[in-house]
């Protein structure tokens, strides 16, 4: 995995680190809704099928449907997010 993670209470606390090669992080979809909350990060980007990438901001979350195709584009430091699943 490109990543480390935590499980707190209801949702995960994940951790790409600066150092995950770009090729490691890879297209891919979710058995679960998700809500993607960024604490930390800089530059990150996240891709969905179909769509150009946006940068990831500090503090807003973001809806990534099951089953939707995705993938995160490096950017500078780590980058820290929290999870929320089986979000409707």
């Amino acid at each position: 995995m490109p990543y480390t993670q935590v499980k707190e209470n209801d949702y995960f606390v994940r951790e790409f680190s600066e150092s995950v090669e770009p090729m490691e992080l890879v297209w891919h979809r979710d058995r679960d809704d998700r809500e993607v909350t960024i604490l930390e990060g800089v530059g990150w980007k996240l891709q969905m099928d179909n769509a150009n990438p946006r940068e990831l901001v500090m503090g807003e979350t973001y809806r990534i449907p099951a089953m939707e195709y995705h993938r995160i584009i490096k950017g500078k430091g780590n980058l820290l997010i929290q999870i929320k699943e089986k979000v409707k």
